[in-house]
This record gives C-alpha cells, structure tokens and sequence, in this order.
C-alpha cells in the first residue's frame, strides 16, 4: 500500500472498500506498529485541520485507537526487536508532526518494505475476528507521497503543472457523506454492530452520519473494547475457523466491494484531477550554522506545495553543482526532508546559502549562513547575526566586514523595446559591482510595472555571474509593460527601467481585430466559472461586436466555443462544465471582416466551490484520513433543508445576470441542491429556471433574459426528503450593463521627452467605474492615420509614447476602457514636433584676452559644446580681481546678455590682475559658469603687430582634408589686418614643428586644408598679418584626427521636377540639439534674398531662387554640437552653365522615345503603327493625328497603349488610296511632351499597300489546305531528281494532284502526307523530262497550286546538279588487261550526255585515234589503249565536267604496274586466236569485239 491511488489507475484503496485478504494483512501491518502511537498522532494531525464537528469525531476515536493500540503494545513488550522498531517509527512521527510534516512525508524505510499493492495472505493474529473487525483501520490516502533525490530546476508539463483534488471527489462521491467520517450511537461496540457494519457497506448507497458523539461515549466503547480483547486473548493462539454464516455474508461482502470498486474505476477513468495548485511554503527553514574549519555541516529545510516543489540550493546566488565538487557537497530529499551537507567546511565555504523551492505557482527562498570559523580566530563571531528571510537577501560576510558599501553600475544596459507577439526578445545588461568579493553574488530581481517577475514557460530569467538576461519565450501583449532590473548586495542597491513594447500579430484575416488580453477567472465553483479579460487596442478598422469564449479542459487539445452568439461585455460566465475537471479559456474578438486571433490561454481553474477548494489545499497530503464506522440502526429521519439567505443579484448585464446567496442554516447532515425560480416584475408567475440540472453551489449565472425587462429572482432548497420554502425574492432587477462605458478623458497635453517619446498627459475620465486603464494612439499630421502606443492598457494619467520619428509632428488622443467597452476617443492633442526636451547650454571654454586698454580688455571664448537643444541667445561675464594671488568677489561685467562670442569689459583698474567666467543661456536658462580664466593684466597694448584670431574652428573633416575657419583678431595693430598664416603639426610634436601651409598672405577668413595623412592627429593655429608684422597665433584648433567618418555624407545639388535648383545635406550623427548652419564662401547666409533654407529632421535644403552668376562660390553646410562634420559644394561658371540647362530641361521636359514611329505588315494584311517611349506613367495621354487631323478609335482605327513597356500603337485593317499621307503621334505625360512623325506617299505608300494586300491574300489562301514551302526539287544521292513541297492544314479528304506540262501525272500510290512533305521522283533525270510541273492541293475549303518550271535555263541548273552528282559518284580508276591492249575504266551511278569526260595523259589531253579510244559502257566510262607502248607508260587523269566545274579521277600507268599489265596482255594475245567476227569471238589482231565502238 506505498503507491498513491493516482500511480494505480485511480483505484480507491481506502478501509471501507479492502477485500478481506487485504484488511487482515493491514490489520498485520498495524500490529507490527502497536508500539508506537502513529496512528494517535496521525489521528491528532488531521484533527487539527479539519472543521469542529470532525474535529470532535476524530478526537473521540483517536481516544478509542489509542486505547486499543496501548494493550497491545502491553502484550508485546516480550519481543525485544519489534519494541526497538516501533520506537523508531515513534520518534519518526513525533518529530515530523511536531514540525508540520504529514503522514505521507515520514513513512519510513523501515517498513516500505513491508507493505505491497497486492493483497498477501492473513498471518496468525493474536486478535480475535470480533476484536479485529471492530478495530479501527484509520488508513491514509496519500496525494503527495515519495521524494527524489535532488532534481535542479523545474519540468514545465501539464502533469507537473495540474494535481487536481480527485481524493475529494472519489470520497464525497463513494461514501455519500460530507464529513467523511462516521460514528455509531451506542456507547459500546458488538460483534452484532460489527456485522451489521459490513451488512451497512454492503446494502446500502448512502452510510449515515452520526452528528454528535460524546467524550463519554468514546471512552465507555474504549473501555468495551479493552475487555474484550483481554477475554479473548488466549483464543487467537488457535486458528480461527469461519462459520457458515460469517463466509456467505463475507461473500455477499465481496460481491457488493467489487461492484463498488469496478464503479470507483470507471468514475476515476473520467475523472480529472482538481485544479489545486498553490505556491511553496517552508514549512521547516534551513537554520544557519557557525562551525570550525574541517567539520561538516548539514542545513535542512522542509517544503510543501502544489504540484510538488523541485528545490535548489545556490551558494551566494549561483546553483550549487555537486559534479564540480565530488565529495563536497551531498544533496539529500527523502520523505520530504531536503538535506545540504557540505563536508570538510574551509574558510571559503563561508557564504550564504539559499534553498529556492519552485513549481508552476511561483518561487519562494529561505536564506541560511554558514560561518566557518579559524582557529586563529580571523572572524569575529559576534558580528554575525543568524537569520533567514529577515535579513538582507545578500547579506554575507565579506573582507570588508558586514554591511560593506557597494558601488552597482549598469554596462551594455537594455533599451526601450520593441517586440510583436509570437516573436522572441532577450532583456538583459551588464552588472558591474565594486568591491568585488569573491564567492558573494547579488541578489537579482526583475519587476514588470512594479510587480515581481516569476519565471515560468512564458518568460526565464538567467545570471551568468555577471550579466543579467531576461528571455521571452513567445511575446504576448499581456508581457508590455515597464521592466525594472534591481541589483541588491547588502544594504545597497541599484536599479534601471525601460519600457517593452508589444505589437499585434499580423491578422490571418484582413481587417480581422487584434487579440484580447489578460484572460483571467473572477469566479469559480461547481456550475460556472465567470472569465473576464481586457479588450483589445486595435479593432481592425472597424467597431468590434463581441466575443467569442473558448474552453479546454486539461490534458487535452479540444477547443469548444462557449457562446453562439459574441458578448460585448468583457465578462463572461461559462457553464456546462464537469465538476472536479479544470479548464483552461482563451478569448477571440470579431468585427464585420471576421474573427481576430486567439489570446494567451488563461491558467487552469477547476469547477469546484472555493471553499470545499481551500479545505483541500489546507490539507495537500491526504483528503481523508479519518474512520469510517457503520451501524446496523436506521439511517436519522431526513430534514427539508430551510429557505436560502440573503439573496442578491451581484452581477448584472445584457448577456446575463448572477445571483449569490447563502446555504440555509436547517439543512440535514445531508447535501442539497438549488433550484432558482424567476418572474416577471409586477406577477407572481414564477418559473423554475434550472429543471433539468439543479444547481450545486450557492451562486448561479441566468441567461437568455429580455434585456430591458425586469425580473424578480428567488432560490429554493431541496435534498432526499424534499423542497423547502423559497427564499425572499429579490428586488426587480432590470437586464442591461450596470456597468457604464467610460467618458471620454480630456485635456490631452504632449510634451518635448527625447527625439523620439513625447510625454502624453491628460484628466482621467469622470466618474469611471472599474475603469482598467487607457489606450493612447498616435497620428502623424495630415496622414490621418493612427498607431497604438500601447497594447496593454496603462493606468494613471501620464505616459511616455516611443517609437516616434525624429523631426515629425504628431498629434495624440486617448481612450479610457472598462468591462463595458471602450469610450469615445478624446480630443485631438495639439500637435509637437518630436525632439529632445530643451536643456540650458553647457559651459563655454577656452577664455582668452583678445585687446587690453587702460581700463578695459577685450575677452574671447568659444561656444558651448552642447547648445541644450536650443539656440544660445546670449552670455554673461563675470570677472574678479586677484590681489596677491588671493581672488575677490565675483562682479558682473554686462547686464544685458552679449550675442557674440567676445566682449569688452570696461571700468578695469589699470595694472590690476584680472579672471574671468562666462556662462551662456538660451531658452530653458542660464548654463553653469565656465571653469576660471587664466590670470589677464590690464595694460594697454602699444604692440604694432594684430592681436591673435579668435574662434577658430575645423570642420568637414575628411581623410586628406578639412576646413579650417577663424574669426578677425580685435587688436589689428597699428595698420589693418592684411591677410593670415595657417600653422599646422601632429597633435604629439614639439613646437619647433609647426609648419606654415600657405607661403602667401590669404584674405579670406577661411582655408581648405588639403595633404593629410589618414589617421593622423593634427593641430591647427592662425596669425595675423599687418604692414607691421605677423602677430600672435590664435588658439589651437583641435587635435583632428584626419579620417573620413562612417556614414559621412556630401552636399547633393538637386534639380527638381519643377527646374528648381537645391542643395541638400543629409546627416546620421546628429545630436538632438544639433542645427545645420548653411553659408557662402564660409558667411552665413541666413538672410540671402537669394536663397531659401528648409530644414526637418536629419535633412536641410537650400533652394536658389533665381541661380545666375552672383551666385558664384562654395556653399557649406556646418553641423552644430559635432565634432567637425560638414560638407561644402563649389558652383563655378561651368556648374552653373550645367544646372542651367538641367533646369531648362526639367521645366520644359520631353518625352524620352526609345523607337521612333514605325509600320509594319502582320499576318492578315493588317497595318501596324507603333513607337515606344521609355517610360510612360498612368497619366500619359496620346494623341493621333492623320494630315493634321486628330483621328479617334472606330471601325477603322484601333488604339492601344501598353504603359508598362512604353508602346503605343494603331492598327488599321486595310489600306485604301485615301490612307496615304502623314502619320503622328503625340503624347503628354504631366508637364513633358513628345511626338513622332511617320510620312507615306509616293512609291513608298504604293509598296506598302501592295504587301498588305499580298499579305492579306496570303492569309485568306491559308484558311484552306495550303502550300507552306512552294515546289522545289532536290539531287538525291543516287542521282535521282526529288520534287517536293511542304503543305499546311490538309485532312483527311485533301487531294493532291501532279501534272507535266498541263497533263496529269499519274502516281501509283496514294499520298499521305506524311510530316506535311508532297515528292515526286524522276529517275535518270535527263532532257526527256524538261518541262513546267504544276501539284495542286484541294477539297472541300478550297484549292492552292505550285509551279516549278523546268526548262531553259532552270532546266540547265538541274542538268548541272545532276552531273555534278553523277561525276561525284565516279569510281577511282582501274587498270585492266584484255587480249587487245590495257583498259582504264570507272563507274558512275548512271551516264548522261551533259556530263562530258575529257582523258589526259601526263598533263596533256589524249588525242583519241585507231590505237587510242575512250568510251562509255552501261554505268561504265573507259579509256582503251590498244597494243601499248613504254610510251603509254604515266598518269592517267580522267575529268568529268558537270558544266560549271570539273571532277577528276587519277591512276599511275607506270612501273610495276605496267610491267603487270603489259605482261597479262602479252599473255591474253598469245592465248587466244583470230576468230570470225559473225561468230563472236575475239581476234587479237583486228581487236574487233562484239558491241564496242570506238570513242
């Protein structure tokens, strides 16, 4: 019996439902256990959590249990091992219930072993049946039973995250009780009482309660108990033999248990465990420890909680790893005790100490220190105060002893972000902490808008040691908010803020509005659960009409709408559920373009009472521990429960109204059940609202009432023995919103934040109730377009809105939101320009003396660095005399604030020592004064040479080059300033190495220094020149590095649509008090008339007016509260002549045309005029004109233009006589113009209206069976003539006919067209077959005839392929031998007489005589040389010539071909003798031969 009923498939294994095998061997079990009182304890334990009146029923059979219990412990006290153990498992369960541990966390190892989950055979009992029976089980259900060893961290799973009250159920449900626990009303038990205990359990389907038993009662049936047991002790040492009786009513017994059992199953099938999660609870905290070096010490700690805790021990804030440390530290959790030992203790394991218990619900620590002192006595013990939570979270000994100060900073620190939901973000920053004290970490905690983070499967939070990380896992809008990182170490802490910002998710359906928020459970019992959430900030462009809740229950994946119809109140009842099962919702908004996203799912909430709820979460480790004991008597006589009190309707809204009321005080010992009646107001019609499910819980939620109608509501009671009187009806109540849509707030005021948050503030809404907070939208002007700056709505009256463009106006408005709706928007805010708020400037530096008189000094100073957003309007001078080193008061030295940076200061004593400070003011005020001037005499200057230039400044700073500028010296000497030398050397070198850059005197205040070294650091200074001398140099300009920035950018002239000339500068690097300065040869240029000067933003634009040569010269642009960044641009007489004709051309701009007018033939005979432009825009218009006639599209001509491509066309079907002339088009696109021009008359119209007719006969001819490739001949390979042609859209019926000079030639087979290819063959093509061929194609669409002639010179032109073919077919040349000579001879494909053959012999033609002859033979071409010579001897060349070229063959008459030939011949005459010519033979002398001729 160690596993809990939720490990064994649900199955109840408590004492009323124990086969008898089972009961005998827990009874067993318990006697091994008499010694010990556990069960008195356990009994006790219980008791003091449960209601009175069970506290009294367990208190009377605790006496009874202990009573028993005590005997047998007096006849056991023989056995010597079983004391021993029982005083273990004693001083286990004092010790855990005197510090809160329950049963289930202290069940020993000692016996685990003993029990098991199948049922054993009875040992031998010194009991007897009747003292057995009677005894009481008192057997514990455990939910939460068994511990692991440590396990770091948390499993984030349903299973983990849901332990519901399923105990409770299968108790209530089985037993039919509401108390649980049973007791009989005599004074004294019988073995008759027993039997009909177990006839009780068996027949009946409900066990009666007895109410009230008496102290007395309990003691007198100990007392019964106790004698009965003594008088039958001796009897139990013999084997007890069942009766008749007692087997067949043990048997009926069985029968009934596992019918039960098998119903009990079949119920925990279904069941879901209750939603009864709550967060960690130390019920025993660890303790701190002081201890000596190399001794171990142990910390424990105990803790509870729903789904059980998973604990961590941290040393100074970091997990302890027991891997890193083998031996170190050992981490123990057995039976609900967490154990850290840490062995072999060293000074270093002086630290604190925390065990983090964590489950779905939250976390919770406790804090312990462990002092490990030396023996020399290093740690002053007294110091040290042992606490837990009330110290401080980072409280710890350090070198610099307790309560050292911390100096915290924040590096690489979070900004405001950005996210949307779906999408992941990371927090974090760089925690920097001076003094560093090894082994003592911060504590760190994060909070969202003031409330702390706990992590969970939303959101993680992670310390490396020195960076803290917060990480979301999947954004929500329920996670925007403000975040706060909090740094404490020790007494001290830091901590920073920024603002995290959730927007939508992108709509699965256009117009679809955003997600709800914040889905929540107001309310819960056993009939409903009310929902309410937040709505959303976006409604997809139009009003939303409701919405739709959806539920799932627990463990699974099915979701099912709870409303068929949307709800606008932002609460909602949800009914239909099971009881005992938990639930999670989510809510979606729909508007007339569809349903919005889901929301985040709430956390799960079980259908049960709160307070049947809270009565099990007081007791975690077992819902029912008490005995049940059944009497034989008749169940009490049932009481109809009194009439409900104090009724009301506590909510009420269109959708539907709930009604709270309490349970009557006459009620039964039974449950009872609700039924709710309503009426008209006005009648006394009433009508049962629940019929078919009476309600459970004192609270009930009614829909489907008539809005606007009013009703009265009353409440009866009901249970076994009948319905009670109803309670007093309710006062009318009319159906609607109690609750009223929030006004509208006012006065919405922005104000200047940074450059890019305003601060919007406004009057919260009159008379709000429940009001939730408000929603703020932004718009910038004239777009008409609003964003959220919120999706989580903000309470208060004040927000900070981010995310805004630098430069931009906007304009705000906000809306309040409660559960009724959203209001009406407020007034439009005025609207702000959106840049850093106005600050006053800082310090000016650099003080100098520029002229001293007698009694008066020039002074010189430069500007602030930061102007503080505003333009200086001023400055203030102070001055104060020193006297012997010691400085006087500090005197004003102007009234009036001076504009310049320079200033005389007059009313000075002569030869008096003077110092000085300025501060500048702008807007927002007066600056902090400079740092102290150096020390200046007032003395008049009598020098010739100038004083030294002032204001000295670099900027457009590049890798080669900058410009440098300066201001005239006051003091020009005793002639005027002629000009000025520009010093320059490396910020690091000596002063003898300054080195002049111009050799010349220059008049311009001004110079573009060119010739730097990238990356070098320079210094610059200027000198005056006079016609006495040079004077002073200036101050230094500087150090510079020569480098061109990232994301430097060049003055860009621009020449508008409109032919308007602009130069325009654009910079990134600007400050939010950063101006642009635009000048003209290095002047201002702020009141040109010539000019206009545009600035938003990071941009600046200068526009001319009227360019023209006065207009020659460098334009610059300078960037204020910079180092140095700037760009000039030079316009010279060319620039000018270039932006001139550029804005001549974009004033009166063209058409660009890419093809210029143009016609053309297409397939039907159609005529087509096209050009193409470049580009054409959708306002493009086109004009056609024909002889200065505007023609319009019709019948004749069809328009179109493709404004994609830029081609424009017009086709007409036809061209008629009346259709030659000029062709133009015209075309206007905004201010350009264009046009093109095409001319046909003359011969060129004629021809082109002669192709489009041929083309459009072409056309008609091929609607029908057609010619595609007209009739052509071909020289086969074997020299055959091939006449073919290639036809087009034939069928079946198409003929085709062949005809020779206007006769029909017949052809043996009949055509098939096959590849569309019609031939005709004419072998050995020769003059015999010269004529005109003529194939025709016909049926039933029509006919089309090709022609080829044959004849003259066509006819010459075959004649001369077909030699040509032949004479390439020529065999090479053989020699054969014959009776009369030597034959050279070759064979060609067929003869013809066109071919000619012409012999040679050695070069040179062969004169053909008697001896000599040359001949043709069938196929055959041979030359004859009769009785040979060795003259004949050589090369032999036959030519065949086709009429344009000749073709040769070549063989060698010589040497040992010869000499075979002659001699073969010699042979043949010799051989052969002279015969008769009639008779056909051969005469070598005559060589006559039968057939021959001679060439």
């Amino acid at each position: 019996m160690s596993l809990p009923f939720y490990q064994k498939l649900h199955q109840h294994y408590d004492s009323s439902y124990r086969n008898r095998d089972l009961r005998t061997t827990m009874s067993q079990y318990q006697q091994e256990k008499k010694s010990s009182a556990i069960y008195t304890h356990g009994s006790t334990a219980y008791s003091s959590r449960s209601s009175a009146a069970h506290r009294q029923e367990s208190e009377a059979f605790s006496l009874a249990s202990a009573a028993s219990y005590q005997q047998q412990a007096s006849r056991a006290t023989a056995s010597t091992h079983a004391f021993a153990a029982s005083r273990k498992t004693a001083s286990a369960y004092d010790y855990g219930y005197s510090h809160g541990l329950t049963d289930s966390s202290l069940m020993l190892e000692d016996y685990s072993s003993k029990l098991s989950p199948q049922a054993k055979r009875a040992k031998k009992s010194l009991l007897s049946g009747e003292e057995k029976e009677n005894l009481p089980s008192d057997y514990m259900v455990p939910i939460f039973s068994g511990r692991q060893v440590h396990v770091s961290g948390l499993t984030d799973t349903e299973e983990e995250r849901i332990k519901e009250a399923a105990a409770y159920i299968a108790q209530r449900n089985l037993l039919a009780s509401e108390e649980g626990i049973m007791a009989s009303k005599q004074s004294a038990v019988s073995k008759q009482s027993a039997v009909s205990k177990q006839s009780a359990v068996s027949k009946q389907s409900t066990v009666s309660k007895q109410s009230t038993v008496s102290k007395q009662s309990a003691v007198s049936k100990q007392s019964a108990v106790s004698k009965q047991s003594a008088s039958t002790l001796h009897q139990e040492e013999a084997f007890e033999k069942k009766s008749r009786k007692v087997a067949i009513r043990e048997k009926a017994e069985h029968l009934s248990l596992t019918k039960t059992l098998e119903e009990t199953e079949a119920f925990h099938r279904k069941l879901n465990e209750d939603h009864l999660l709550h967060a960690p609870e130390f019920v025993i905290k660890p303790r701190s420890h002081t201890v000596w070096e190399k001794e171990n010490v142990k910390l424990h700690c105990s803790v509870s909680g729903w789904p059980e805790p998973r604990l961590t021990w941290y040393k100074n804030q970091v997990p302890i790893n027991v891997h890193a440390n083998p031996g170190k530290y050992i981490i123990e959790s057995r039976y609900g005790m967490h154990t850290l030992e840490i062995n072999a203790c060293d000074f270093e394991d002086t630290a604190q100490y925390r065990a983090s218990a964590m489950n779905v619900k939250g976390e919770l620590s406790a804090y312990a220190s462990v002092v490990v002192k030396r023996y020399k006595g290093e740690f002053d013990e007294t110091r040290f105060h042992a606490g837990v939570s009330t110290l401080p979270l980072s409280f710890a000994v350090t070198p610099y002893g307790y309560a050292s100060k911390f100096e915290i900073h924040f590096d690489d620190k979070f900004d405001v972000s950005f996210g949307r939901e779906g999408e992941t973000m990371s927090l974090g920053c760089r925690v920097v902490i001076t003094p560093e004290i090894k082994h003592f970490q911060p504590e760190i905690q994060w909070y969202r808008n003031g409330a702390p983070v706990s992590p969970s499967k939303w959101v993680q939070t992670h310390w490396s040691g020195d960076r803290a990380t917060l990480t979301f896992s999947h954004l929500n809008k329920e996670d925007e908010g403000l975040y706060t990182i909090r740094v404490r170490m020790g007494d001290y802490y830091e901590q920073y803020s920024a603002y995290v910002f959730v927007r939508d998710a992108d709509a699965e359906i256009e117009g679809a509005p955003a997600s709800p928020l914040d889905v929540v459970s107001l309310d819960a019992n056993k009939d409903y659960i009310i929902i309410s959430w937040k709505q959303p900030a976006v409604d997809g462009g139009s009003p939303i009409l409701g919405y739709f809740i959806d539920k799932c229950e627990v463990g699974t994946d099915s979701w099912s709408q709870c409303n068929d119809t949307p709800v606008k109140f932002a609460r909602f009842p949800v009914t239909g559920l099971i009881e005992g099962r938990s639930y999670i919702f989510r809510v979606r908004a729909v508007n007339k373009n569809g349903i919005g996203l889901p929301s985040r799912v709430s956390e799960p909430v079980a259908a049960l009472d709160p307070a049947e709820k809270a009565r099990l979460k007081s007791r975690p480790s077992a819902p029912w521990t008490g005995q049940i004991i059944v009497t034989e008597e008749e169940p009490t006589e049932g009481i109809v429960p009194g009439p409900p009190t104090d009724l009301s309707v506590t909510e009420a809204t269109r959708s539907y109204v709930v009604l709270s009321w309490k349970p009557p005080r006459q009620r039964g010992h039974e449950g009872i059940l609700y039924f709710v009646e309503k009426c008209d107001a006005g009648t006394e019609n009433w009508q049962r609202v629940n019929t078919e499910l009476p309600v459970k819980s004192p609270r009930f939620a009614l829909f489907d009432l008539a809005e606007g109608k009013s009703y009265r509501f009353r409440v009866r009671c009901s249970n076994s023995a009948g319905v009670g009187e109803p309670s007093e009806a309710t006062e009318v109540t009319v159906v609607g919103d109690k609750l009223d849509i929030p006004k509208p707030p006012g006065k919405i005021i922005p104000s200047r934040n940074t450059d890019t948050s305003v601060i919007v503030s406004w009057e919260e809404s009159k008379d709000a109730k429940e009001l939730v907070g408000y929603y703020i939208e932004s718009s910038v002007v004239g777009s008409g377009k609003w964003e959220p700056c919120n999706n989580n709505p903000v309470k208060g009256s004040r927000f900070t809105c981010h995310g805004l463009a630098t430069g931009q106006s906007y304009i705000f408005r906000v809306r309040a939101v409660n559960a009724a709706g959203l209001s009406e928007y407020s007034q439009d805010s005025e609207a702000i320009e959106v840049k850093a708020a106005i600050a006053a400037p800082s310090p000016p530096c650099d003080i100098t003396c520029l002229e001293s008189f007698r009694d008066s000094m020039v002074l010189g100073w430069k500007q602030p660095d930061k102007t503080g957003g505003a333009e200086i309007t001023g400055y203030y001078v102070n001055y104060r005399e020193v006297i012997d080193g010691v400085p006087g008061r500090w005197r004003e030295a102007n009234i009036k604030a001076v504009s310049d940076e320079a200033y005389k200061i007059s009313n000075l004593k002569e030869n008096m020592v003077y110092q000085f400070q300025v501060a500048a003011m702008n807007i927002a005020g007066l600056g902090v004064p400079s740092a102290v001037s150096e020390c200046f005499k007032c003395e008049e200057w009598t020098i010739a040479v100038p004083g030294p230039p002032h204001n000295v400044k670099y900027s457009e700073v590049r890798k080669t080059s900058l410009v440098l500028q300066w201001k005239p010296p006051v003091h020009s000497g005793r002639t005027p300033v002629t000009g000025y030398f520009v010093d320059l050397k490396e910020a690091n070198a000596k002063d003898d190495q300054w080195r002049g850059l111009n050799k010349a005197a220059i008049k311009n205040t001004y110079l573009r220094v060119q010739g730097l070294q990238e990356g070098v650091s320079y210094v610059l200074r200027v000198r005056a020149i006079n016609q006495a001398g040079v004077g002073k140099p200036s101050d230094l300009a500087g150090p510079v590095v020569a480098e061109t920035r990232p994301g430097t950018k060049e003055v860009v002239v621009n020449v508008d649509d409109d032919g308007v000339i602009s130069l325009n500068f654009e910079c990134d690097q600007m400050t939010p008090n950063s101006q642009f300065n635009w000048s003209k040869d290095y002047i201002p240029t702020e009141d040109s008339p010539r000019l206009d000067i545009e600035s938003k933003g990071n941009k600046t634009k200068m526009t001319f007016k009227d360019l023209g040569m006065e207009d020659l010269g460098i334009y610059s642009c300078d960037v204020t509260d910079t180092d140095g960044i700037g760009s000039s641009y030079l316009i010279d007489e060319e620039e000018l002549k270039r932006l001139l004709a550029l804005s001549q051309e974009h004033k009166f701009p063209t058409v660009p045309v890419k093809s210029e007018l143009a016609v053309e033939i297409l397939e039907k005979g159609q005529v087509r005029f096209w050009m193409q432009a470049e580009k054409l825009s959708a306002n493009t218009k086109v004009t056609y004109i024909f002889n200065d006639k505007e023609i319009f599209e019709g019948p004749k001509y069809k328009m179109h233009i493709d404004r994609n491509t830029g081609i424009i066309e017009m086709f007409m079907e036809k061209l008629q006589d009346e259709d030659e002339g000029t062709y133009t088009f015209q075309l206007q696109d905004g201010k350009a113009t264009g046009h093109s021009t095409l001319v046909l008359i003359g011969d060129v119209y004629k021809k082109l209206q002669k192709e489009a007719e041929f083309q459009r006969q072409e056309w008609i001819r091929k609607q029908g069976p057609h010619f595609a490739e007209y009739l052509s001949w071909e020289v086969t390979g074997e020299c055959n003539v091939l006449l073919k042609c290639k036809v087009a859209n034939i069928k079946k019926e198409t003929h085709i006919v062949w005809y020779k000079d206007e006769r029909e030639i017949s052809v043996d087979e009949k055509h098939d067209f096959k590849d569309g290819i019609c031939t005709l063959l004419i072998t050995e093509f020769s003059k015999k077959d010269a004529g005109i061929y003529e194939v025709i194609l016909k049926d039933d669409r029509g006919k089309d005839k090709s022609r080829l002639k044959l004849v003259d010179e066509a006819f010459k032109e075959l004649m001369t392929e077909v030699c040509k073919t032949i004479a390439l077919s020529a065999t090479d040349l053989k020699i054969q031998s014959t009776a009369e000579g030597i034959r050279l001879y070759s064979f060609v494909t067929y003869y013809v007489d066109d071919l000619k053959v012409n012999w040679s012999h050695n070069g040179t033609p062969i004169k053909y005589t008697d001896r000599v002859k040359s001949g043709v033979t069938g196929e055959q071409i041979w030359l004859q040389i009769n009785e040979p010579t060795p003259n004949d001897k050589g090369k032999y060349i036959m030519e065949l010539f086709d009429g344009k070229t000749g073709h040769q063959k070549m063989v060698d008459l010589s040497g040992q071909a010869y000499d075979e030939a002659f001699a073969e011949f010699q042979r043949l005459k010799n051989t052969y003798s002279c015969r008769s010519c009639p008779s056909g033979g051969w005469s070598p002398r005559c060589g006559h031969h039968p057939g021959r001729q001679g060439a």
